[in-house]
């Protein structure tokens, strides 16, 4: 599904320059449930934005489901994001003024859906994620599990083939941590590729391999037992 080779990215002010990452080569199999570690400030998140066609790289290439995007353009990257991609982040990134169904929603109406299968969708996923009887509720009305659930529903509502993930647990306590990580598993075992970035040992358990980056390069990889 994903494949870079030399992949670079280098930040660049009129009087510094940062080198983010550092001739990445990295290949995921559709399927697979990956994880990437490493301290922070070592290229983590720069590394996923590129996967998850929000940037750019300065140099390298990266090929994703066959397509070599690493000089697209905004709008042609934003089309291949939304057919493919789900974003599940630390923050959870709701929308204050939109309740939970409209959330859910909302990266369908970006497809055009009609709103009959919309509201169909949508219901579909609450019910998975155990989160229906909160579809009328705000985002502030919810606790930070639920908060969490309501936005791995919209990364999946659109049936993404890749789930990037971003500190998916960082917010949340170890029992709503679990639950997440529980969620994101289940995915996966039906064929969702998932990309994590996590900090947290335990998370990067659930993962097949596990990624270690450092100062913007990668400097092993160890394929693991899944956790049951």
């Amino acid at each position: 599904m994903i494949r870079t080779t030399n992949l670079s990215k280098v930040f660049r002010t009129d009087e510094v320059e940062t080198t983010a990452l550092n001739q990445v080569t990295l290949e995921v199999k559709p399927g697979e449930f990956v994880a990437i570690m490493g301290p922070s400030g070592c290229g983590k998140s720069t590394l996923l934005n590129i996967l998850g066609l929000l940037d750019n790289p300065t140099s390298g290439e990266y090929f994703f489901t066959g397509h070599e995007v690493s000089k697209f353009s905004e709008k042609q990257r934003a089309r291949l994001r939304k057919e493919n991609i789900g974003f599940v982040f630390q923050n959870f990134n709701l929308i204050d003024e939109l309740n939970v169904f409209e959330n859910v929603e909302l990266p369908l109406i970006y497809l055009g859906m009609s709103a009959s299968e919309r509201k169909k969708r949508v219901e579909e996923v609450l019910e998975q994620m155990n989160i229906i009887h909160r579809k009328k509720h705000f985002p502030l009305q919810l606790s930070g599990g639920q908060q969490q659930r309501v936005a791995v529903a919209r990364a999946v509502v659109a049936r993404p083939k890749m789930i990037l993930a971003d500190e998916p647990t960082g917010n949340l306590d170890s029992a709503h941590g679990e639950e997440v990580m529980n969620l994101l598993d289940g995915l996966n075992q039906k064929g969702t590729t998932i990309i994590m970035v996590t900090h947290s040992q335990r998370d990067a358990e659930f993962a097949q391999r596990v990624v270690r980056l450092f100062d913007g390069q990668i400097i092993n990889e160890n394929i693991r037992e899944r956790v049951m």
